[in-house]
């Protein structure tokens, strides 16, 4: 099957709906960046290049001033919270998870505060109010503190249930096949899932598409499919917007 063919069913789902006169709202999140790398280039100039907006979620207790510096000169990128230091608190026997009810509520919620708190000093001007927790998991007791902490909005996995105490803003589709490979999905897996979303927003949902990348773990068939992506969704029924549009929608 050629590319061309492998992307048809979201080219057709786009037609539809700017025969509509429709726009699909989509956002990318990129998660555990630390430091400057080659991918985290790669992943910058993909999306710089196509006029993708980009949310890294940055790793507070791994990171410092050369990821800043770095920053500094893309404008189309915003920095969200991810967690503290990515670190496993959970038993053998349990999905891994640093926000969880393992440890005390107030050190995990203190190292919440520093982690908001370092990341605004570092990156004043692209530093968005969004907590990503690390592996998309929180213990649900601490949700209604995060507002005093000054988060805006929660993001993790999946579709977003409203009601809460804190916004979501969700990511959808993950390009990674974390369970085999560890590298890129399948392209017609992805393209599958991108069309079975936007076809939940057709019939009614307003909720963001979120795409979720990890440029560290990127092999060539993640940066294929995230390249060919752009691509396709440079159409006039599409729009990526950037994490600070969708907090104020």
């Amino acid at each position: 099957m050629t590319d061309r063919m492998r992307w048809e069913p979201l080219r057709r789902e786009l037609d539809r709906w700017q025969t509509a006169g429709r726009v699909a709202r989509f956002w990318l999140r990129d998660d555990d960046a630390i430091e400057p790398t080659p991918d985290l280039e790669t992943l910058l100039a993909s999306a710089g290049d196509n006029a993708v907006p980009l949310t890294l979620a940055v790793i507070p207790g791994l990171t410092g001033e050369a990821l800043a510096a770095r920053l500094a000169e893309e404008a189309g990128v915003s920095v969200a919270v991810h967690g503290w230091s990515h670190t496993n608190h959970a038993g053998p026997e349990r999905k891994k998870q640093e926000l969880g009810a393992e440890r005390p509520a107030e050190i995990v919620l203190g190292e919440l505060r520093d982690g908001f708190r370092l990341l605004q000093r570092l990156h004043p001007a692209r530093f968005q109010p969004v907590l990503v927790p690390p592996w998309n998991r929180l213990d649900a007791a601490l949700i209604p503190a995060l507002p005093d902490l000054g988060f805006a909005a929660l993001s993790v996995y999946g579709r977003a249930k409203q009601g809460g105490p804190i916004p979501l803003l969700n990511t959808h589709v993950d390009i990674i096949d974390w369970h085999g490979t560890r590298g890129g999905r399948a392209e017609e897996e992805l393209v599958a899932e991108l069309v079975a979303e936007l076809r939940d927003r057709f019939a009614g949902s307003d909720e963001p598409i979120g795409v979720l990348t990890h440029h560290l773990v990127h092999d060539a068939a993640a940066w294929h499919f995230l390249s060919a992506l752009f691509a396709v969704t440079s159409h006039p029924a599409v729009c990526w917007l950037p994490a600070a549009a969708l907090l104020r929608s």
